[in-house]
């Protein structure tokens, strides 16, 4: 397979910046390999201060196990978002009222474990605060998104109690996460949509100086259907079969972006779309 040009490089670091690399839900064994191959290098190459990766899809397209996040720990992710699957796998449970680095949503109830923000503390001294947010919109019934993040933005404020904010907005509807990146702008250094699987082409700083993706993508084989068997998804729409769905086998992209964020302001100055690998365009 003939790879396509490349777009573009990622510029340099600048002493005065934080760069940080989220990458999209991984979905599978494929994917989650590469990750843990990759991150180091991935982290070298560019200068990455802190990466953070949606794992909810990790455990075969459904969930993710304790074993699955501590290995993406050894391998340098930071901290591990999730959304609608993360309780997929029962053991995941205790794991996330232990391990603060892994959170769910967090417009999710109260009876739920876990939490759906951390803020901790990185070797370069940087602190980073990461907020998951689930979406209404034709999602499970949650707590409104809009009317949650209002309050927890009072708590958690740039500059005086972190110095990167990063929110992962878990949604189906586009015009939903625009309007929270909005809603967000000024407050958070990053704010980026999961969950549908699609990186979109909208990646910007908005107005107020916050990065902006409605959909990072995923980690995963995109000769899919959203990373699942392309035939027996397509079986399932026509109507000929139903039954349960398989991660499509074959080489994953590593699909995310990277920002540089001011280390003063906490916001944003320049974001880089990232896809790495597999089926997509490269743009490093």
């Amino acid at each position: 397979m003939t790879r396509p040009a490349t777009i573009h490089e990622i510029g340099d670091k600048s002493d005065t910046e934080y760069r940080i690399l989220f990458l999209g839900d991984i979905v599978g064994r494929a994917a989650r390999n590469a990750i843990q191959d990759q991150l180091p290098q991935i982290k070298s190459d560019f200068g990455i201060d802190a990466a953070i990766v949606n794992c909810e899809n990790a455990a075969g397209g459904f969930g993710v196990t304790p074993e699955i996040c501590d290995r993406l720990f050894e391998a340098g992710c930071d901290v591990l978002t999730t959304g609608n699957h993360v309780f997929d796998k029962g053991e995941i449970s205790p794991y996330l009222e232990r391990q603060n680095r892994l959170i769910r949503p967090v417009n999710m109830g109260a009876e739920f474990p876990g939490a759906g923000h951390v803020t901790i503390t990185l070797d370069s001294g940087m602190r980073l605060a990461v907020i998951n947010v689930m979406c209404n919109l034709f999602m499970a019934e949650n707590a409104n998104a809009f009317m949650v993040m209002k309050q927890l933005m009072q708590t958690i404020m740039l500059g005086r109690d972190a110095d990167v904010i990063v929110v992962d907005v878990h949604g189906e509807a586009t015009s939903e996460k625009n309007a929270m990146g909005h809603f967000l702008d000024g407050q958070a250094s990053l704010v980026v949509g999961t969950h549908t699987h699609i990186p979109t082409a909208d990646h910007r700083i908005l107005a107020a100086g916050t990065a902006y993706q409605t959909d990072a993508g995923m980690c995963g084989n995109y000769d899919s259907v959203i990373g699942m068997d392309k035939l027996a998804a397509t079986s399932r729409f026509t109507g000929e079969r139903k039954g349960s769905l398989s991660v499509a086998s074959g080489e994953p992209s590593l699909c995310g972006l990277v920002v540089d964020i001011n280390r003063q302001s906490g916001l944003a100055h320049a974001i880089y779309p990232f896809r790495t690998g597999g089926a997509l365009s490269q743009t490093i």
